[in-house]
């Protein structure tokens, strides 16, 4: 169940960072465009938000499964001297926590606007953001803590 979980948390990561590029990159030629906000547009930024706390609830199940395991995520007195047990029990938490955070504020932002510019401006700003703190926390293969590309 855990191999599992795992697969599926590295494969959907995918969809998250196709989805907020796809985000961004409208927004920001929209904006600068001044085309209006369309429904195609909330639907695209719903869906990558929707994506991220899907992300979200599988990242919470492995922290736990692995927590209980004590394979990468342990709180013991040298957590924090081991670069692999820190990234997985700390850092990659928080960044994605912030990030998802940005995203949904973002989103919630984006409603509440009433300028279709704005809305536009909104969504860039925040979803960037969130997308940078995404790729930083991210456990890349190339980093050698990753579970593979997929």
């Amino acid at each position: 169940m855990l191999n599992g979980l795992i697969h599926a948390h590295s494969g959907l990561r995918w969809i998250v960072l196709i989805l907020l590029l796809a985000a961004i990159f409208k927004s920001l030629m929209k904006w600068r465009s001044n085309v209006n906000y369309s429904e195609g547009d909330r639907k695209i930024n719903l869906f990558a938000m929707i994506s991220m706390h899907v992300q979200l609830l599988l990242g919470a199940a492995l922290w736990f499964m692995n927590l209980n395991l004590g394979t990468k995520v342990r709180f013991t007195a040298d957590m924090m001297k081991d670069p692999i047990a820190r990234f997985f029990t700390m850092e990659h938490n928080v960044m994605m926590l912030i990030a998802i955070a940005l995203v949904t504020i973002g989103h919630a932002k984006s409603k509440k606007a009433t300028d279709d510019a704005k809305k536009h401006k909104t969504i860039f700003i925040y979803y960037l953001i969130g997308l940078l703190l995404v790729l930083a926390a991210i456990p890349w293969p190339f980093r050698g803590w990753g579970n593979g590309w997929f």
